[in-house]
């Protein structure tokens, strides 16, 4: 199949020869290529862009951006490049040999055969250029309104493409919206019923403890109501309620008492002994002065009268012994009389503390 002619830049035409001919391209002979040269090419053409797409699968890509958003290289390397808009220029210097170069191979061109021949064309018989090029201008003209108006109807395609887009993005925003929305509200209705059920759930919880409370008082009211009296009599039972006048009887004036009597009880046994003791000293004197004998000469002496200055020593004399007599009765009667006053306080005290005995027993 015959390739269509496809105008474009002479630069990059494979039939313009530029720079040295090493690399020079020869022309085939035959300008029409066989069908098993285009077949091979096909396939190879193919396998190519197999091998191109395969590539591409292959190598990770990155996301496609977001509306608004473009990539842009990075370098990723160990070393960073600045990168500036001015090249960096530097002028080097080197000194080659001093042998010249050895000149290119030249072009092997055949010889000549035949014979040259030349014709003459003078000007005008050929062609008019301005009839000749009405065509060539009618199509280049042709082809360039043609070009305009398909680049006329494309801009008039996409903009047609993107104000779809447009309504579908924001029929598609509207939808989200609403989703959201749903969602929302669907939240807020969990969440409300969540509350409510909890609400519920503390509502039962504190009614149950609230009648466990209410029985746990009556129960504790019903078995308290015999404890409180029986306590109480108990601890009066065993003393812990008691007179205070009793028990400062009890502890103060009792005590008291008691250590005054036997205070008084010390004393009369003191004396009493005191008084045994004279009582045997002045036994034991008189025992010695009866026991003792008179002289014989005082037995045979007549018994004068008594003068009258004689008789007032002996009346002071009898006197004096009817007092000591007296002092003595008196103070052999007065143990006496201590001692039987000592024994009525005595009894007296026994009667009362056997009296506080037996109420305290009746209470």
């Amino acid at each position: 199949e015959k390739e269509p002619v496809r105008f474009a830049n002479l630069m990059y035409d494979r039939r313009v020869v530029r720079g040295n001919t090493y690399a020079l391209h020869i022309i085939p002979v035959c300008t029409q290529p066989s069908p098993l040269e285009i077949q091979r090419q096909r396939e190879a053409r193919k396998r190519a862009l197999a091998r191109k797409r395969a590539k591409e699968q292959i190598q990770p890509r990155t996301p496609e951006p977001v509306e608004g958003r473009e990539h842009i290289h990075v370098q990723t390397e160990l070393y960073l490049e600045e990168i500036s808009d001015r090249i960096i220029e530097v002028d080097t210097e080197c000194q080659t040999d001093a042998f010249l170069d050895r000149p290119p191979t030249p072009l092997f061109i055949p010889a000549k055969t035949g014979k040259d021949v030349a014709t003459q064309i003078e000007e005008g018989e050929l062609f008019d250029f301005d009839i000749e090029v009405k065509p060539i201008l009618e199509v280049l003209i042709g082809k360039t309104v043609e070009q305009a108006l398909l680049e006329v109807m494309e801009e008039e395609e996409l903009a047609q493409l993107w104000a779809h887009q447009r309504a579908y993005a924001e029929l598609r925003s509207a939808e989200l919206a609403e989703v959201q929305r749903l969602e929302e509200q669907d939240r807020r209705y969990r969440e409300e019923k969540e509350r409510r059920k909890l609400q519920h759930m503390q509502m039962l919880q504190k009614q149950k403890e609230t009648t466990e409370k209410i029985a746990a008082r009556a129960f504790a009211q019903h078995y308290l109501a015999d404890l409180i009296p029986s306590v109480f009599n108990n601890l009066h039972d065993s003393g812990f309620f008691y007179d205070p006048i009793e028990r400062d009887i009890e502890t103060e004036f009792l005590p008291w008492l008691m250590t005054e009597v036997e205070e008084t009880l010390e004393r009369k046994i003191l004396g009493r002994t005191m008084l045994d003791s004279l009582i045997c000293t002045v036994v034991e004197k008189r025992l010695d002065a009866f026991s003792h004998k008179p002289l014989p000469d005082q037995r045979e002496a007549p018994a004068e009268k008594p003068r009258p200055t004689d008789a007032a020593p002996q009346v002071a004399g009898e006197t004096d012994a009817t007092d000591q007599l007296v002092t003595e009765k008196e103070e052999t009667d007065q143990p006496v009389a201590e001692e039987q006053h000592s024994r009525r306080i005595s009894f007296q005290l026994e009667e009362s503390d056997q009296a506080g005995k037996e109420e305290l027993e009746t209470e």
